[in-house]
């Protein structure tokens, strides 16, 4: 008998099962409490029910215990290989835990029927890989059977302002809003192109979705973070700023996060990562000196910093890597205690697993290459502890410039502290308080770039710049908006422009409203308003 007969047949015994079929009523009702009862309780007594294994997982996924998840989706294809729902369940889970390659390999190991379901995951993670042109080719062929997806319009969309294609991805998005007119998403993926303006038209259409009685969460706030952008456009600070306090309101419900908790975690990295830390380990990890990070946060000018580099024969840029933050977190619950207790060969292991992990995305022979997860920031230790020669540019941008803009823009995924001007205030004391410890104790290893000195005087700058990375100069650097590469942070069609002025300013027609951001931001914020 095939396998396929089994896994039909404990298909279809599932469906006669009332236990599952109770279980799998309550998942579908999101009772994560009622399910998971019932499937436990049932695969005590059939613990290779690979069907219920995966409903388990399932439920694992949606709580976020995405490991338990995992091991629950492997278990179930040790059981039945070719069980597809399992396999396609694994590549969302490796997908949406930055694990694109891995969860190609998911998708290549469907049965051809089993993968007609995935195009769209499979496109998605080959635009996180870097394969535009092969992720544009499969949403145009899906679209083509079926025009009226108004999601994969907006993925589309996506894929084609990354590659520069602007005005093919406004009219993506522009299908995406006539087949779903309360599309949030899709609305704030035109407004957040920065270079479109909504005129008037669509800030009335925007308004008349908002008043429908059944509007998701989710459609929601994105409608109101696009009216904000289109009236602080139009001029009318007042209403952008009601709409944009209104969305990061609803968007924090969603995003709770704890500012003590990162004040507590630089307090730890500040007492650990002391100049004898360092001093005991010279000459130990990975020595290699390809990467070139650029961090601080987010919405400080770092992408416009990668682009001038990325403008350079000798820099490849890649994208926000999620790498050095998942290794962190593999050392356990207490990684500074579990970094102590390495040994040098461990060290330079995990060194070398960066670089690793890192090569498939790496698409020239250029010997440096860009990592910008802005984020990184709070990691400079461990990147300087597994990988010494390691370059590190902080972009800096003038802390309430750079934290209204963190409040007005909806990010797709992470930045939880963005949506609360308290919240963004202390993320970035604490960002830039550790950042001087490490000035302190890595002496003329952080390169500083300031967002508003670039503005002012590129050409010194830029010609600075090269000189702290000891790259000969490029007057390509300085033509950098003609360099012609994928980029996919909100600033992208910013990049391909010269530089612009008002960036510097934006802020300025909103500071009636930024009180809290002050309060939270204290002295740090009279340091900056001396340099």
């Amino acid at each position: 008998m095939t396998e396929a007969a089994p896994i039909h047949q404990r298909l279809s015994a599932a469906t006669r099962d009332p236990r599952l079929m109770t279980a799998a009523l309550a998942l579908y009702e999101n009772r994560l409490h009622d399910a998971e009862p019932l499937l436990k309780a049932h695969l005590r007594d059939d613990p290779f029910d690979f069907a219920a294994i995966r409903m388990l997982a399932e439920l694992a996924a949606r709580v976020g215990r995405t490991r338990d998840a995992e091991t629950l989706l492997r278990r179930a294809l040790e059981l039945a290989p070719r069980f597809g729902p399992a396999r396609a369940n694994l590549a969302t889970l490796l997908y949406r835990t930055n694990r694109a390659a891995e969860a190609i390999e998911a998708l290549d190991a469907l049965a051809p029927d089993d993968d007609a379901d995935n195009p769209n995951l499979r496109a998605a993670a080959l635009n996180r890989m870097g394969e535009f042109e092969e992720a544009l080719s499969i949403y145009a062929d899906v679209l083509a059977r079926h025009p009226d997806q108004a999601g994969v319009w907006m993925s589309y969309g996506h894929v084609l302002k990354t590659v520069g294609r602007l005005g093919d991805g406004i009219a993506a998005y522009r299908r995406a809003i006539a087949l779903r007119p309360a599309y949030g998403e899709a609305w704030w993926s035109l407004a957040n192109l920065k270079t479109v303006r909504l005129d008037a038209d669509d800030i009335a259409a925007m308004k008349a979705q908002l008043m429908l009685r059944h509007l998701t969460d989710d459609d929601r706030f994105h409608l109101e973070f696009a009216l904000g952008k289109a009236c602080e456009d139009a001029g009318e600070a007042a209403s952008a700023f009601e709409y944009y306090a209104a969305a990061n309101a609803r968007r924090r419900t969603r995003l709770p996060y704890d500012a003590d908790r990162t004040t507590a975690q630089v307090d730890r990295s500040i007492a650990h990562f002391t100049a004898q830390f360092f001093a005991e380990r010279a000459g130990r990890g990975c020595h290699a000196p390809d990467p070139i990070f650029i961090l601080g946060m987010p919405r400080a000018g770092s992408t416009l910093v990668e682009q001038i580099l990325a403008s350079h024969s000798a820099v490849e840029a890649i994208n926000e890597l999620p790498d050095i933050p998942m290794l962190w977190a593999r050392l356990g619950d207490d990684p500074h205690a579990a970094l102590d207790g390495l040994e040098p060969e461990a060290l330079h292991a995990l060194g070398a697993e960066y670089l690793s992990a890192v090569a498939p995305q790496r698409r020239t022979d250029r010997p440096f290459f860009i990592d910008k997860l802005p984020n990184n920031w709070a990691h400079i230790g461990f990147i300087k502890t597994i990988l010494p020669r390691a370059k590190i540019i902080d972009a800096r941008r003038h802390p309430l410039s750079c934290g209204f803009s963190n409040y007005k823009q909806h990010f797709a995924r992470g930045q939880a502290f963005s949506y609360n001007l308290s919240d963004i205030g202390r993320y970035y004391r604490d960002y830039t308080r550790l950042l001087t410890h490490f000035d302190t104790v890595l002496p003329g290893q952080i390169y500083r770039v300031s967002y508003e000195r670039m503005v002012a005087d590129s050409e010194t700058e830029i010609r600075a710049l090269l000189a702290a990375l000891d790259l000969p100069f490029e007057a390509a650097c300085l033509t950098f908006h003609e360099t012609e590469r994928a980029v996919r942070t909100p600033s992208s069609e910013q990049v391909r422009s010269p530089i612009f002025r008002s960036g510097v300013e934006n802020w300025q027609a909103f500071e009636p409203w930024l009180g809290p951001l002050k309060v939270a931001l204290g002295d740090v914020l009279d340091v900056d308003d001396r340099s």
